[in-house]
């Protein structure tokens, strides 16, 4: 079952949402100081929706695009470790290679069927137009079994059939999954493949074999165009996105309050229609809304409490979701993944291609996980992997040949050129030169990890 989106001209969004266009939004109708205040709020509200968009478009509705996906309700796998000449995902993760899907909810539920996994980790975090990561499906959160989980929209009320493992229930019709298969390199790529092929989605009439329900109306998606999506045109396509995402109870004052600058899946929006001090207090909300993201994000050290579910983010959700957006989107909840980024030394001087490194864990300082843990390299400002003679882009505790010191401390090796035979096991490559940072992934958080109180050592310059 596939709908087909076609691309729809910047304007238009408007007239295809059957509304009328052309009504003057007044001073009258709102101050020019609300107007500011709710703009400043719902830009950063509309923040990770927007970017969560430009993905959604690129993977459903653009051909061209590297990572195209084709449409809804299917899989597209990467079958293969990311390599330096990869450059269509940034900061990848070349232990688990993607598997990429969105789910339209709108016609009928989709049942996503999973096999028995005893020796390979997996996970499947699926996520909203929203970003709250609200269901997962995996190693970690659902087990070994075999599994089939019925994925429904924020409207259905139906019967759950036989023979579905768990109903899992989204707040917005459309929904998305990065899924994460694990490997150990190409010598695993048949063992990989055949994994990624039993990942199956079908829609509940398949499943059950009844008649399939009459089609849900196509719609036409607004064309991604990165600096409409960052000044006052982006309350159109968050508008778009609304049409796919009830109220809940929790934000109808919050719903209430933007639609005072016509944000709402029924409002018609023209910026030409503003008079104009209502439309300058828009656009500088704007502003200081992108300048109140980039001042939270200089002091953000970690990412572990920006993903989750709705109720995990708290009444902070807001800047959250922002922020964690803006850092990585689609991050991991921290139950499922802990992640630690690198971009200076143990003396706060940058990462530097050109120096010696050594990064040493602790017997105690060894990542607790249940699963495993990695370290990944990648340049600056390209955040892509780096070319080296041993095709080494990332190492961990699955890393063949990994050695641990007679402590039980660990020594990563953080340098361009070979530390000597006896160390190249536990040799990651840098650029020759220039900026990098590396991103520490450590899978099923165990112990002090989970509970938050794990420190992590950083590089000092190898004498």
């Amino acid at each position: 079952m596939r709908n087909v989106f076609a691309h729809l001209a910047a304007s238009a969004s408007a007239v295809m949402l059957g509304v009328a266009v052309g009504v003057p939004l007044h001073a009258q109708t709102v101050s020019a100081d609300e107007a500011k205040k709710i703009a400043t709020e719902a830009y950063l509200y509309a923040y990770p929706m927007l970017y969560n968009y430009k993905t959604l478009f690129q993977q459903t509705a653009d051909p061209s695009f590297p990572g195209y996906v084709g449409g809804f309700n299917r899989f597209r796998h990467y079958s293969r470790g990311f390599t330096p000449a990869d450059k269509d995902i940034v900061t990848p993760s070349n232990d688990t290679p993607y598997s990429w899907a969105w789910l339209d909810l709108r016609t009928e539920p989709m049942v996503v069927s999973v096999p028995a996994s005893p020796d390979r980790y997996y996970v499947q975090q699926w996520f909203d137009l929203y970003t709250h990561n609200f269901a997962y499906i995996g190693s970690r959160a659902t087990g070994t079994a075999a599994g089939d989980y019925l994925f429904v929209g924020p409207n259905w009320n139906g019967e759950t059939p036989a023979g579905i493992t768990k109903v899992l229930r989204s707040e917005t019709e459309i929904i998305g999954t990065l899924t994460r298969t694990s490997w150990s390199g190409t010598a695993d790529r048949d063992g990989l493949v055949a994994m990624q092929r039993q990942y199956r989605i079908r829609p509940l009439s398949e499943f059950t074999g009844g008649k399939p329900p009459q089609p849900a109306p196509t719609f036409q998606f607004p064309a991604w165009d990165e600096a409409r999506a960052n000044s006052i045109g982006f309350i159109d396509y968050l508008n778009f996105l609304l049409r796919f995402a009830p109220v809940v109870e929790s934000e109808k004052a919050i719903m209430e309050r933007f639609a005072r600058i016509r944000i709402g899946p029924a409002q018609a929006f023209d910026p030409a229609t503003i008079e104009p001090a209502t439309r300058a207090a828009i656009e500088a909300g704007i502003k200081e809304g992108a300048s109140k993201l980039q001042a939270e994000l200089a002091k953000t050290t970690s990412s572990v409490d920006l993903f989750g579910t709705r109720a995990f983010l708290g009444s902070d959700y807001v800047m959250r979701r922002a922020v964690g957006a803006a850092i990585g989107i689609y991050g991991n909840s921290k139950e499922e993944a802990y992640y630690t980024a690198y971009s200076v030394d143990a003396s706060k001087q940058p990462l530097d291609g050109s120096k010696r490194y050594v990064l040493r864990f602790s017997k105690d300082q060894v990542p607790p996980v249940k699963f495993f843990w990695s370290m990944t390299m990648y340049d600056l400002p390209d955040r892509l992997l780096v070319d080296n003679t041993i095709q080494r882009y990332a190492i961990g505790s699955r890393t063949q040949g990994l050695k641990t010191n007679a402590d039980g401390s660990v020594d990563i090796y953080l340098q361009s050129t070979s530390p000597g035979v006896d160390k190249e096991s536990n040799w990651l490559p840098t650029p020759k030169q220039g900026p990098f940072f590396m991103v520490l992934r450590m899978y099923g958080p165990e112990g002090k990890l989970a509970a938050g109180e794990w420190q992590a050592p950083q590089p000092t310059v190898a004498k």
